[in-house]
């Protein structure tokens, strides 16, 4: 599971370029068309939590707290993307893989966590 939030992170980080890119112009967008939707923005906090999650877990890739507190930023920003998601139809695609990403790192953490203590537990005997 230690390589899998390797890769989830590194993807999280290349996908920050794109959804910001996006999140940009459906920004620029919602200006233009005096909609009053936020969708825009919500997609830039959207990718820029991505990036923090991602950073957090490449760089805790072994440890349990990282791993959780990881999914815990996936979890946030999905909820941020689906509740502002709007016009920017897009959004629900970025938060629904957010979500994903987040329930990966949660649940392999929570796995290492006991992994961990049955290797204990073996080691003693």
């Amino acid at each position: 599971m230690k390589t899998t939030r390797l890769i989830i992170g590194i993807i999280s980080m290349v996908l920050f370029i794109i959804i910001a890119m996006q999140s940009c112009a459906a920004g620029i967008g919602n200006a233009l068309s005096s909609n009053g939707e936020i969708s825009g923005s919500a997609g830039l906090f959207l990718a820029f939590i991505m990036l923090i999650a991602g950073i957090i877990g490449v760089v805790a890739k072994k440890s349990k707290a990282g791993s959780i507190a990881a999914g815990c930023f996936y979890v946030l920003a999905s909820l941020i993307g689906f509740a502002n998601a709007g016009s920017y139809s897009d959004l629900k695609i970025w938060s629904a893989i957010s979500l994903i990403f987040g329930i990966v790192f949660i649940v392999s953490g929570i796995v290492q966590k006991k992994a961990v203590q049955i290797e204990k537990t073996s080691s003693e005997n």
